[in-house]
Formats: C-alpha cells, structure tokens, sequence
C-alpha cells in the first residue's frame, strides 16, 4: 500500500503530481510521502495488537530527520547501528528509552554515548563486545541493558548481501552457545540482562521463514526467561516489500508484467502472534523498508539518447552515487514516465544509465520501456529505503534534495548539496 498513483495519465504523490515538484526543485530529486509511512505503521500495530510490542524503525533504511519525526510522533522506537543514528533519533524527538543499539563493532565513543542517553538496551554480537560493554559501564558506574543476538541458523533465502541468519555471516551467536554466554554475562556486575535478539535478514517475502526462525528460538526464549528474568525478545526486522510492480493503480501494459502478491502485516501477525503470545513477553519488532521503501520514489530527467545499432542507452541525471540499489545489488526499481503518453505505443529495449564513469553505473538493463526524448522526467519507484541513505559524493556529485509530500503540501527536508558543500573541510 502506498500513494503514489496516476490522475489523469500524470504520476501524484498524495495530492501533488510529481512533475511540478520536479519543476520546483530540480532533478535528481527524492520524494516521500508521509500518509505511506504512517499507514506502514499503522498496519503493523494493528497486526500485532495482541501483544505487548514495540515497533523500533530501522534508521538505516532511511534516517532523514522529518521521517524520524513521523514515526517518533507516532510512538515509534528505533533500532541504531551507529552514534550517528542516536543523534538524528535525538534531534528529531525520538524517546531514547525506546532505542535498541546494534552493530558488531561498537566503539568506546558510541557505548558512552548511549549509556548516558539512557537507551533501552544494546544488542550485543560477540563475546568480546559483551566483555567490553560491562568495562565501559563499569568505570562510568552503570549498569549496561543488553541482550544477546542469536543467529538462529536459518536462512531466509533472500540476497546474499542482505542475509544475516546463518553460520556464513558476522552476525550474533551461534544458538548452541547462546545460554553459556548468558550464564557467563550474568556474572558481570556491570551488565543487566534485559532480552534476547535475533534477525534472519532484509527483503524477506514470504512468513515461512520468520515462522521457523521463531520457532526454533521459543525453547530457547523460554529458558532464558525462566533463568534471567528476560522482559523481551525482540524477533528484527526483515519484511520485505513489492518491487515490481509497485505502483498502486492505472498501470499501463507495459508497467512490470510479475504479479507478486506482497507479504502483508495481517499476514505475518496471523502466524507470528500466536507463537509469541504464550511466552508473556515484550516482543519487539525492527522494520526498516516495509515502512518506508515504496514511500519513496527517485525522480531524474532524461539528458541523453544514444543508439549504437546493438542498444538504446538513456542518460539521465541520476546516477548510481544517487541510487546504489541496481549497481549494488542489481536490484529492481520500476520505472515510470511522470507523464504517461498514449497507451500502446512502441516499446524500446532500453539501457537507462546514469552519467559516472563506471560501466556499473545504470538503473536498468534491456528494459521495455516507452521511446524517451531529452528533456522527459522519470520517478524510479520504491526509493524509499537504502537510497537517500546510501548515496555518496562519487565523481564530486552534489546528493539530491530530499521533499516530503503530506497531502497536496509539500516542502523540502534537505536542501540540495552544493559543490562547495562538498569542499568545505578540505584545504590544499
């Protein structure tokens, strides 16, 4: 669900087609929409009602201060991996007592950081982290809230580079030594053990897996709770979303031809609450893109058509500095013209590239797209998480601005950057 749609064969944010928010603040540009992300998370509390939740956004998905507002006012917790993110979570009004910190390397600077924010709690990945928090909290004379990432061994079978449940990856405790090291860490009178953590990876499309995983960690929980006194256990994130196609209405015939019938919140809590229930603890969830990747779209505007007789490149002014996902990942976006022409018009096998000096550079391959000519706009859909937040100054290109849209207003959320802005810091 989200509210990007065509009126009147023009593609609308909410209320505002994007096309003039194009014409108003330049190309490459980021665009939310805020009724997307708060209905996300409406729909996740309501498919977890039942039971005493919290619901902590993943900051990494998308940490632009004016979403963080959203959520925060919406009673949202949020799930860090850096110092960096408690800030933003701070500046943007967050409760920090509602912040689980996680990430396999810590620093001092970050440990201090949070225990004097006074966050809920840190999940910790190592032995030698566990070791090393309990120092940090002793000489600043506090008790450090942790529990312990559990890798349960189950694979999600989603993108290798986003897999993070198995033996193969750097992340957590192996579950078979998971009740030693809490044994161990009860002895440290520096740490309280407060839950048990465990997340299986990103971009995750069906339940089975968050069934399995759950299941394979209830004896575990149980335990744990029996001997600890655990509050919570919090089961991450993982949800993942449509990509294709993901406009809501009107799509024309040549929009994405795979019909995908998304993993949807009343899915997952019909299977997931019932397990979690009887355990009479907090459960705590993390999502990061179901709650923001399709309320976003990357809007670029075509420089370029170059034929080569084996191809059909369009350049446009985006670029993989701006959008990572493709290069990266070789991810999917759709791509949809602001202004549609008239329906059954030729298609073109096209190349949609972006200007940087690397082959890698492109947001899509062989795609049937319509003829495009200089000067046309384009939205890249479902933008909304590991975009923005992914993009670097590669080729000393300025980062796009970033509009949020709530209704038929809209405003700016991060000014455009500026070549100067890059420079300043650097001196000769």
């Amino acid at each position: 669900m989200h509210h990007f749609h065509l009126k009147s064969n023009e593609l609308y944010a909410e209320g505002v087609p994007v096309s003039r928010l194009a014409s108003t603040y330049g190309t490459p540009l980021y665009v939310y929409s805020a009724r997307t992300i708060t209905d996300h998370f409406d729909r996740l509390t309501q498919a977890l009602a039942t039971l005493n939740h919290l619901i902590c956004f993943a900051l990494k998905a998308n940490s632009n201060l004016a979403v963080l507002k959203l959520l925060a006012k919406r009673g949202s917790g949020f799930d860090l991996v850096s110092g960096g993110e408690l800030t933003r979570v701070r500046k943007a009004g967050g409760d920090v007592a509602k912040c689980s910190f996680a990430g396999v390397g810590k620093t001092r600077a970050e440990i201090e950081q949070a225990l004097a924010a006074g966050i809920y709690v840190f999940n910790v990945e190592s032995v030698a982290e566990l070791e090393f928090i309990d120092r940090v909290a002793g000489e600043r004379k506090k008790r450090a809230p942790i529990a312990v990432r559990v890798n349960p061994n189950v694979d999600a079978k989603t993108h290798a580079k986003i897999t993070t449940g198995t033996y193969e990856n750097k992340f957590g405790i192996a579950f078979e030594e998971v009740g030693a090291l809490y044994a161990r860490a009860a002895r440290l009178k520096n740490l309280r053990l407060l839950g048990v953590q465990m997340h299986i990876g990103s971009q995750i499309t069906e339940v089975k897996p968050f069934v399995q995983a759950v299941k394979k960690m209830l004896p575990l929980v149980t335990e744990l709770k029996a001997r600890h006194k655990i509050e919570f256990f919090d089961i991450g994130g993982g949800l993942g979303i449509v990509y294709q196609p993901a406009l809501a209405s009107g799509r024309p015939e040549w929009w994405g031809q795979q019909k995908v019938r998304p993993l949807t919140p009343t899915d997952y809590g019909e299977q997931i609450v019932p397990l979690l229930k009887p355990l009479g603890l907090r459960i705590l969830v993390e999502p990061g893109r179901f709650m923001v990747g399709n309320a976003g779209v990357l809007v670029t505007e075509v420089l370029y058509v170059k034929k080569t007789g084996r191809k059909t490149f369009v350049i446009v002014d985006a670029a993989m500095n701006d959008l990572i996902r493709p290069a990266f990942y070789d991810s999917y976006h759709e791509i949809v013209p602001l202004k549609q022409k008239r329906a059954g018009g030729k298609l073109v096998s096209t190349d949609l590239v972006g200007p940087i000096c690397e082959s890698g550079d492109y947001f899509a391959k062989d795609r049937p797209l319509p003829a495009l000519r200089s000067g046309d706009r384009l939205a890249l859909l479902s933008a909304g998480a590991y975009g923005f937040v992914m993009a670097s100054n590669y080729n000393t290109r300025p980062r796009p601005a970033e509009v949020l849209v709530e209704g038929a207003k809209h405003r700016v959320v991060r000014k455009r950057e500026t070549v100067a802005d890059l420079l300043r810091g650097e001196t000769v």
